[in-house]
């Protein structure tokens, strides 16, 4: 098995992706949206047909949607995908995401580097909408485990900053539901390392994890009520790492740090006190 270095800086063919009402809202739900209040809050990511009501789509349903990227996209090489980790993922919103609608993406290979007992591969999406409006852009990284050795070849990429060595300015927790992989995995990511126990088994965990995305998703809507306002307008970049998996019927708290005016950090912990997602910077309207 090895990786494709040859294919770093490859860039894809124009792919088309798309979503409807429905698609929308099932990540909504998917990722926690009306848990805690089915009726009321967040009903304009639930529900499409409420009064007084607009369907509003969350900022991250881009990480689904153009996850496949473009078409014959580069290689990254030829390795045992379970052995696959969801390391790093970022989104870029151009403005406020239409509940139904359609893109052309165009994926680039970023990098592949060698981590010593592992390889990361990073990717990034380019969406734009069929008038060719800006839509979003997706920025993904694979921890590849038994991939060391390698080489290195990409884009220089800057560590994240640490948080800050003061209180969280603010900080929101939700609960996951026992069963969240289940009704997440609807969304298109059928790994099943979310939901299959022998896989788990194989793959090092006692019992089916939660998705990265999923854990993603969450925090983005922490980060969108609490800075945003819940406005989806205001929502513009959220970049994070995954340092630690999250099990479904773990209660989630995203940690925020203002820098300054439209500028956050952020860090998700579980009830343990336990970093799950770390080195988050957010930007926003403020």
């Amino acid at each position: 098995m090895s990786m494709n270095l040859d294919a770093v800086g490859g860039v894809s063919e124009p792919g088309s992706n798309s979503w409807t009402s429905k698609d929308a809202l099932l990540y909504a739900l998917g990722v926690g949206a009306g848990q805690a209040d089915p009726t009321g809050f967040e009903l304009e990511f639930t529900t499409e047909n409420s009064q007084n009501t607009s369907q509003r789509v969350l900022p991250t349903l881009p990480v689904v949607v153009a996850m496949g990227g473009g078409a014959g996209a580069p290689k990254w090489g030829d390795f045992d995908f379970r052995m696959l980790l969801h390391g790093e993922q970022g989104v870029t919103v151009h403005g406020p995401i239409p509940a139904d609608g359609e893109v052309t993406t165009v994926q680039r290979l970023v990098g592949i580097y060698d981590k010593g007992k592992a390889a990361v591969v990073r990717l990034e999406n380019v969406s734009t909408y069929l008038d060719g409006t800006p839509a979003f852009t997706t920025r993904f990284a694979a921890f590849i485990r038994g991939e060391g050795g390698c080489g290195t070849k990409g884009d220089e990429i800057a560590d994240p900053p640490k948080v800050p060595e003061r209180a969280a300015d603010h900080e929101v927790s939700y609960a996951v539901r026992p069963d969240q992989a289940l009704l997440y995995r609807l969304s298109g990511d059928r790994n099943p390392l979310h939901s299959d126990p022998e896989l788990a088994k194989f793959a090092g965990f006692d019992r089916p994890i939660l998705h990265g995305l999923c854990t993603y998703g969450f925090t983005g809507r922490a980060l969108l009520h609490t800075l945003c306002g819940s406005d989806v307008a205001k929502f513009k970049s959220m970049d994070n790492r995954f340092s630690k998996p999250v099990m479904p019927g773990d209660t989630l708290t995203v940690k925020m740090w203002i820098n300054a005016p439209g500028e956050a950090q952020y860090q998700t912990v579980n009830q343990d006190g336990a970093v799950v997602i770390d080195g988050g910077v957010f930007t926003y309207k403020a």
